[in-house]
């Protein structure tokens, strides 16, 4: 079994999560201790893998990059990310970098020598353009996108990534992959297997042709979005017929790659707000674990964190709050959904060939289903989930399994 089949990652915000300012600054502010400080707390949990958001230097939030080589002087400098890297993998925990490649900040020396210069210059070819203007991610003004499809781009993406791996991290998210496209990351994941073969490499694909993605880019994973919606739409909507669905569609993947599977990340809604009847939160997290993937969990999930996402200005800081320098500063609040994970992360552990098993549906009912986990002489279990207010004997794979209204089963 390769390793991602046996990773839970925690997700962290570090700007936000240690107390950054909003903007850039010029002095270094040693901060990457209180990630540090969490890391027993990780452990402890049952997870082994650290995803981190930004770490680059940056103008604002962390995608509006400056310098891809060098840490943002709000979480601290090289030694920090050393030590942190240290402490880490001493505790069996993998470290993934963001990689915000698609696009920097206006005012990174690429955008600058590209505008400089201007389109039809070996400089202005590190860019898009549209209709002699820089080309803008999502329509923000501050984030011009490179020009991934230029050799040139693809050796400085590729070194940049190596010169990390190199320095210890385990693998990269490649932010908003989707947006230049599986045949622009071809080249460049080629170059950093070549030297890291066993690096992790993940990329953020919102929808479309999975399989595909993986195939052309040579990537290990994508976003499992489509799962993500089906979850907590089902818990709501009372109907697991999508869920059904999305299940069949995930098999297909499976048999192609190990999806990343969330119920929540820095860019949604926190779960435990995204479902209107906080009894399901807990189906929400059996299903994320029990399911085949990789799955991550938003730090502060699995302590009941709540936020809603906002498409205005400073929409994302509801879901990105402060953490506290350590866990002892968490309230007691959260102790209960703490450990509806811990118990359902220990069984994941129990079984870990539920990673890599068929999951097949095998009863659907309304608000309930029940899905059968195959994973041949390994293990075979069904995974029951009942939203609704009255118990109910779903098919399991040894016995009947009854299952209480708002409640989840083995058997």
């Amino acid at each position: 079994m390769n390793w991602p089949a046996t990773a839970i990652f925690w997700h962290a915000y570090p700007i936000r999560f240690v107390g950054g300012e909003d903007e850039a600054v010029d002095r270094v502010e040693h901060r990457l201790w209180r990630v540090v400080n969490w890391l027993d707390y990780v452990v402890d949990v049952g997870l082994n893998g650290l995803l981190l958001a930004p770490m680059f230097a940056s103008k604002t939030h962390g995608y509006d990059t400056l310098d891809h080589f060098r840490v943002d002087p709000r979480l601290g400098d090289d030694a920090d990310v050393d030590d942190l890297l240290l402490q880490a993998h001493r505790r069996g925990i993998r470290v993934v970098f963001d990689g915000v490649f698609n696009h920097v900040s206006r005012d990174h020396e690429i955008v600058q020598r590209a505008l400089s210069a201007g389109p039809e210059t070996p400089e202005g070819a590190w860019i898009k353009w549209s209709d002699g203007y820089p080309y803008c991610f999502e329509g923000s003004l501050d984030l011009v996108e490179l020009n991934l499809a230029n050799p040139e781009v693809q050796d400085y993406i590729a070194r940049i990534m190596i010169f990390w791996l190199d320095r210890g991290i385990d693998g990269w998210r490649l932010d908003a992959a989707y947006a230049a496209g599986a045949d622009a990351w071809a080249p460049i994941v080629a170059r950093v297997r070549d030297s890291h073969p066993d690096a992790w490499l993940l990329g953020e694909v919102l929808h479309g042709d999975y399989t595909a993605f993986v195939a052309t880019s040579g990537v290990d994973t994508v976003t499992q979005y489509e799962l993500w919606k089906a979850i907590w739409s089902s818990l709501n909507d009372q109907n697991m017929f999508e869920l059904e669905w999305s299940l069949k569609r995930h098999a297909e993947f499976c048999e192609h790659f190990l999806p990343q599977t969330f119920v929540g990340n820095h860019d949604v809604t926190r779960i435990a707000t995204q479902i209107t009847d906080e009894r399901n939160v807990p189906l929400a997290v059996a299903l994320l674990m029990f399911l085949p993937g990789t799955p991550s969990v938003y730090a502060g999930d699995e302590q009941g964190f709540t936020g809603e996402k906002l498409h205005a200005p400073r929409g994302d800081d509801a879901v990105r709050p402060p953490f506290p320098e350590d866990p002892s500063g968490l309230l007691p609040f959260g102790q209960h959904m703490l450990e509806v994970y811990r118990e359902v992360i220990r069984l994941r552990r129990v079984h870990p060939w539920m990673a890599e098993a068929v999951a097949t549906p095998t009863h659907v009912q309304g608000g309930a289903i029940a899905i059968q986990l195959d994973a041949g002489d390994a293990g075979r279990l069904t995974l029951a989930v009942n939203a609704s207010d009255e118990s109910l004997v779903l098919p399991g794979t040894h016995h009947d399994l009854d299952v209480g209204p708002h409640s989840w089963a083995l058997g």
